[in-house]
């Protein structure tokens, strides 16, 4: 037998309904707006590659009036060696900088967060400090060291300091998940006869795959993108990254090439897209697990 009470709740969950679709309604069409605010300049310069250049900033439309890949072959083979050699000298960068933060940052983030010496506490804390310090600060007297040893217009200035652990925010992130981990696991080990490298590579690094493939995915962009460094040490244009190849489509006496600018930049957006495709589910964990926000 329904009671008044129930048949009130019933009437105001019936009054709620439409409150809360309308409700819902706006919040989605909202967010598809923010959405197509967001891609729009995505879009604008991928209608304005396949356009003829007289077109590209005759309408904010993101509709091409034509479709034409004349500005992706031109682009191509625009500027010698071509702009597949210059994505062919980025991937080698990238690739030189993804395993070196892989190696020195992970045993450098074992050991803080793990290992039991002198004077830790204070270290990590420094370690933290150098994230404040902005690259430009350190560039300067970089560039005298490695010019002193001769490595300028090669890629070792790129890729070496890598290996040292230079990247605070890393070790950082991977001290914050390691420590996550049970100790049980790492004193079952050690009852069991194993030392901190057979620890290190057979019980944390396995649960450490997360956050190893945010590390891998950011510092595989963050290289990718970076225009200012590869500016300063490569002067050959055989050793130019794909950020120095765009800037050669941009003339300072007015005669840029933008349809082939537009063009390039589609596809030096492939490898990023695709990292990040194949990664998605890792980076998502991996800055999930660590308590990171972007």
């Amino acid at each position: 037998m329904r009671t008044t009470e129930d048949t009130t709740n019933v009437g105001q969950r019936q009054t709620g309904k439409p409150h809360n679709a309308v409700k819902s309604f706006a919040w989605q069409g909202l967010m598809v707006l923010l959405c197509v605010a967001m891609m729009y300049p995505l879009l604008w310069m991928l209608r304005s590659s396949v356009v003829p250049e007289t077109e590209i900033f005759s309408s904010p439309s993101i509709i091409p009036s034509s479709v034409s890949f004349e500005n992706y072959a031109k682009g191509w083979d625009a500027n010698p060696p071509g702009f597949g050699r210059f994505l062919i000298n980025s991937l080698i960068v990238c690739v030189g900088t993804v395993l070196g933060n892989l190696v020195s940052c992970t045993l450098a983030a074992y050991a803080f967060a793990r290992l039991r010496f002198p004077f830790k506490g204070m270290l990590f804390a420094a370690m933290l400090m150098t994230v404040m310090i902005p690259s430009h600060a350190t560039l300067i007297p970089q560039y005298i060291v490695f010019s002193e040893i001769g490595w300028v217009n090669t890629y070792l200035p790129l890729i070496i300091p890598k290996l040292l652990a230079t990247d605070a925010f890393f070790i950082f992130l991977l001290v914050q998940f390691m420590r996550g981990i049970p100790n049980e696991l790492t004193e079952a080990a050690e009852i069991d006869g194993c030392g901190h490298w057979r620890t290190f590579s057979r019980i944390i690094l396995p649960l450490t795959t997360p956050a190893l493939a945010t590390t891998a995915v950011f510092t595989f962009i963050w290289t990718y993108e970076d225009f200012l460094a590869p500016l300063i040490y490569l002067a050959d244009i055989n050793a130019y990254t794909v950020p120095l190849g765009l800037r050669m489509f941009m003339n300072a006496m007015g005669n840029s090439s933008y349809g082939q600018l537009f063009a390039m930049s589609v596809v030096s957006l492939v490898p990023v897209f695709l990292i990040f495709v194949f990664f998605q589910r890792q980076l998502v964990e991996g800055v999930a697990t660590t308590g990171l926000k972007g």
